[in-house]
Order: structure tokens, then C-alpha cells, then sequence
């Protein structure tokens, strides 16, 4: 695996450092779990839903919980106190813990679970101070003219 040094990065650009962890974090291969599988779904175009599959667990086996921008999905099974015995064993009944970085202005909109698919329901909300704005070119005023004038006398 090739490493990647952030260093001079660092040194130009205010801010970023965030932007080098993140980076760094998704170079790491043992980071990301692949236990539950998960859908990343485009609803809208603001508009996201993660889909895990979670068969097995209940509504109060599962915790959802947003600090800062990251979005943390647990699963923690309660114990059974009978042993079964399996001739096969191919559905994972194991804790699980999941974490997705949100972007910025993402929020988390609600969570439903369903024939055993956790859904996720995500919104973009991009405040209106930060959405592009037309600024229209107009004629000088009259008013605008006399005060250039009076200034130059």
C-alpha cells in the first residue's frame, strides 16, 4: 500500500487537516467492516437513504447517534440463554459497529426498520447564505450620478 504524506499540505493551506484525515481514514483498507451489508442510495437530489441489512436484530438492539459529522450505527444482539445447535450456520447474529462521514449541511431526517432493512433517511440543507446568488447589473441612477459629481467638484 503506498503511504501518502500530508505535509506540505499542511503548510499552505489552513483548514485542510480535516480534509488529510479524512483521506487518510479511507486509505486504511481494516477500517471499513463489510458486516451488516449497506446501500448508499441517491433519492434527490438532496436527498440520500443508507439501507443496512440488520436481519435478526430488534428496534431496541440498534442505536443510531450523530456527533459532529459522523453518523454511528450500533448493533448489539442480546444474549440468548439457550444453545442451539447448528448443522449450518450462515446468517451473522454478531454486534456490529458502523460509522458514516456526513458532509457538511447533511442532516439525518429519520430512520424506519422494516422487513429486516434498517433505512436512513438523509437530507442536504445548504443554508440560504451559502446557495449562489444572482446579483443584477442595473443602469447607474440618477441619484448615484450626482453623488459621483458632487465628489468630483
Amino acid at each position: 500500500m503506498t503511504a501518502y504524506d500530508f505535509t506540505p499540505l499542511y503548510r499552505s493551506a489552513i483548514g485542510f487537516d480535516r480534509f488529510a484525515q479524512m483521506v487518510d481514514e479511507a486509505l486504511r483498507s481494516d477500517a471499513q467492516p463489510n458486516y451488516p451489508p449497506y446501500n448508499i442510495e441517491l433519492v434527490s437530489e438532496d436527498q440520500y437513504r443508507i439501507s443496512m441489512a440488520v436481519a435478526g436484530f430488534e428496534r431496541d438492539e440498534l442505536d443510531l447517534e450523530i456527533e459532529r459529522d459522523t453518523l454511528r450505527i450500533v448493533g448489539r444482539r442480546q444474549r440468548q440463554d439457550n444453545k442451539s445447535t447448528f448443522l449450518h450456520r450462515g446468517i451473522a447474529t454478531r454486534d456490529f459497529e458502523h460509522r458514516f462521514r456526513l458532509a457538511d449541511h447533511v442532516k439525518v431526517v429519520g430512520a424506519s426498520l422494516n422487513n429486516g432493512l434498517l433505512n436512513i433517511d438523509l437530507v442536504r440543507e445548504v443554508p440560504e447564505t451559502l446557495k449562489p446568488r444572482k446579483i443584477a447589473i442595473g443602469a447607474p441612477t440618477a441619484d448615484n450620478v450626482q453623488r459621483l459629481e458632487q465628489r468630483a467638484a
